[in-house]
């Protein structure tokens, strides 16, 4: 008896140990090849698409899943495309996809917007709202994206590739949803660790001093 070697495959895919690991694949839109990045953990899932050749971004979503025998099923938290499409919900099929994990680094993990800190002191905000700012940090790939959980606003979302080491840390953009052209920026910034929170100190992508107050996200 003959076994499709396919069901192999694809049983390999759906049987690896998931956790923090980024994967790529590729599809075609108007001619165009379009790139997906894949970063996912062991229980939460983005997937982001942008134009190989000018890294112009195309979308994102992202969100909780559980690993089913045809797939992914994620239950989005955002979605860039809802006003289009309304999906809260894919099922995400591992066809093609291409490990890219970079290095392992320090700061991996899914990190929420926590505040800033002011001349006059931190000024905190809520993480358990609905509107939310996640940075997920993934074997040397990171993202940020600000969304609403309850009416799926979507508020902007970027990416690329990050370094962290002995208090400094460095993002080099690939796709931004704001502003295409910041694609190939490269931004340093200094870094403390205190408990569950990162202080991630230097200038943001329009050159303006930040200092911001990020904190692991529990749920």
């Amino acid at each position: 008896m003959s076994i499709n070697p396919y069901f192999f495959i694809m049983f390999f895919l759906l049987s690896l140990n998931l956790t923090a690991q980024v994967f790529t694949f590729t599809s075609n839109h108007q001619d165009q090849e379009i790139i997906h990045k894949v970063l996912m953990d062991s229980d939460y899932l983005i997937e982001t698409r942008y134009n190989s050749d000018s890294n112009v971004f195309v979308g994102t979503r992202g969100g909780f899943y559980q690993k089913k025998d045809e797939g992914f099923d994620v239950r989005l938290e955002f979605n860039s495309n809802f006003a289009k499409d309304s999906l809260k919900r894919i099922v995400l099929v591992p066809r093609g996809w291409k490990n890219s994990s970079l290095d392992k680094q320090i700061h991996h993990g899914k990190w929420l917007m926590a505040g800033r800190v002011r001349p006059e002191g931190e000024k905190r905000r809520n993480i358990n709202g609905p509107r939310k700012t996640l940075k997920f940090l993934l074997d040397g790939h990171f993202q940020w994206t600000a969304f609403n959980t309850e009416s799926f606003k979507f508020f902007g979302s970027g990416g690329g590739t990050y370094s962290a080491k002995n208090g400094n840390y460095t993002e080099s953009i690939i796709y931004f949803s704001r502003d295409n052209s910041k694609s190939g920026a490269v931004l340093p910034f200094v870094y403390e660790l205190k408990g569950l929170d990162w202080y991630h100190k230097g200038l943001n992508s329009r050159g303006e001093p930040m200092h911001e107050i990020w904190t692991k996200r529990k749920n």
